[in-house]
């Protein structure tokens, strides 16, 4: 890991003084100082001393882990494909999907194997995985890495590109990834609205695998290692009409795009809206509270009223 090479450099800055030390810089036939010996005996003590417990250690000098990201995770399910411990990233080929997805890990992310805490350089290709991510900026990041002797189950969300009927698939756009995942959907996969009472009480079932549709899916492979539903939540279908309540974190006015964090999910909703049909908008801020009356086209969010507090 990148993180291990610093030890090393310092050890090459330790060692170097101790050469120069020991070197004869008056060339041959030039006597060496009466006190050449004591002087790096002193040295070597001196520098000993600097890296005691008392005055601070190698590690010491190792900048501090930041804090893990925040945010909503997500349990991916696949088989780790190559491990490159240099650039701290893995390969994880996901089950039902195409393109592997590369998620990044490091000293704080946690390790198990079969419930097991385990070192982190236990992690090795071709083990079967739950991984537990988050977005790090634009980066996929692995909270805890769970490898298990069992096909491991895992979540995904997004948006339904297709449903085909006769054989039970769903193919819907990672979140995380972007990538297609293809998902077997069987006789015993549950489905669910899921969400705001209006939303959630109507009745659903594959119809409401439309294109567009916004779902999370809980699944696991199957022998040949093809994903197949569990449970499939459906958070939003074309047409759909939402009220949402919170508090600003995104705004652009340019591009009439609103971010709000909704207190009663804690979840970030992005709404587009008209900056000229909502005149209260010109003075909205981020941090204010707004509540937002808007449908669901089957791309985005858009508002037809908006009010701020």
């Amino acid at each position: 890991m990148r993180r291990s090479l610093i030890p090393v450099v310092l050890g090459l800055a330790l060692v170097t003084p101790w050469s120069f030390a020991n070197s004869d810089p008056g060339g041959p036939g030039t006597p060496p100082a009466p006190n050449a010996a004591a002087a790096a005996t002193t040295d070597a003590v001196t520098t000993d001393a600097d890296l005691s417990p008392t005055t601070g250690t190698t590690a010491s000098f190792l900048p501090p882990l930041p804090s893990l990201p925040h945010g909503k995770t997500t349990v991916i399910g696949g088989v780790i494909r190559r491990i490159d411990p240099v650039s701290d990233q893995m390969t994880l080929k996901v089950y039902g999907g195409g393109k592997p997805m590369k998620i990044l890990f490091d000293e704080r992310t946690q390790l198990y194997r079969d419930g097991v805490r385990t070192p982190l350089d236990d992690m090795r290709a071709e083990d079967h995985a739950s991984v537990e991510t988050t977005l790090d900026g634009d980066d996929v990041f692995a909270v805890s890495v769970h490898m298990l002797s069992r096909s491991p189950q895992g979540e995904c969300e997004g948006q339904v590109l297709a449903f085909d009927p006769r054989n039970g698939e769903v193919t819907l756009r990672n979140t995380l990834s972007g990538e297609p995942i293809k998902l077997r959907v069987e006789a015993r996969t549950t489905i669910a609205r899921m969400g705001q009472p209006a939303f959630a009480s109507s009745v659903t079932g594959t119809s409401d695998l439309m294109r567009g549709a916004l779902i999370s899916v809980k699944f696991e492979a199957d022998n040949a290692g093809a994903g197949v539903a569990d449970a499939i939540s459906i958070l939003a279908t074309p047409g759909s009409g939402f009220y949402f309540s919170g508090n600003v974190t995104f705004l652009d006015m340019h591009a009439g795009l609103i971010a709000i964090t909704d207190p009663r999910d804690e979840r970030s909703y992005t709404i587009a809206f008209d900056p000229a049909r909502f005149p209260a908008s010109r003075d909205l801020h981020e941090g204010e509270r707004v509540s937002v009356t808007a449908s669901f086209d089957g791309k985005q969010y858009v508002a037809s009223k908006l009010s701020v507090y």
